[in-house]
């Protein structure tokens, strides 16, 4: 429970000290060392949600991103060697190990993978015309298998807040 403050009335002889009770005031409130500010409301909680929620929507979209501009730009080669795939992998990993930091949590870093995922493997798949945005050679395997392998491990890598699997509760 909460205590609340009590203030002496002053300028009247005999005036009685009362309960200023500050709960009154809409979206307002005083803390245990009376400092004003903002209450919790259920609002807030759904707020909070939907918040939450278009981030992950940004995330995936992200993702998607990063698979369109990286099917089309990944074979780029130096001699023999595709530098774009290998430069590309390292995009991969720092992207989603840092948005799954940044979340704090490691569906941070699945989200923007899934969108990666799913957008690189259409560009793989052979279209109607014959077409491929990611072709079957050296760079193609490089950024295909090698993104994936990546990612995967960047979402490993992160940490978690914690499974509520394994919390260990008290039970005393």
């Amino acid at each position: 429970m909460r205590a609340h403050k009590r203030e002496e009335t002053s300028g009247t002889p005999g005036a009685e000290s009362h309960r200023l009770d500050h709960d009154h005031v809409p979206g307002r409130g005083f803390d245990d060392d009376g400092v004003m500010g903002p209450l919790s409301s259920p609002l807030s909680g759904s707020l909070t949600a939907v918040v939450t929620g278009a981030a992950y929507g940004v995330l995936f979209l992200l993702g998607i991103a990063l698979g369109v501009v990286g099917g089309f730009q990944h074979s780029w080669y130096m001699g023999e060697a595709p530098v774009a795939a290998l430069a590309w992998l390292v995009i991969l990993f720092a992207v989603p190990y840092g948005t799954g930091r940044l979340m704090d949590g490691k569906a941070g870093a699945l989200v923007p993978a899934a969108g990666w995922l799913a957008s690189s493997f259409l560009l793989a798949a052979k279209q109607r015309a014959g077409d491929l945005v990611i072709a079957g050679d050296v760079s193609g395997y490089w950024y295909l298998y090698g993104g994936v392998v990546a990612v995967a491990a960047a979402v490993i890598a992160t940490r978690s807040s914690g499974s509520w699997l394994l919390r260990s509760y008290d039970r005393t």
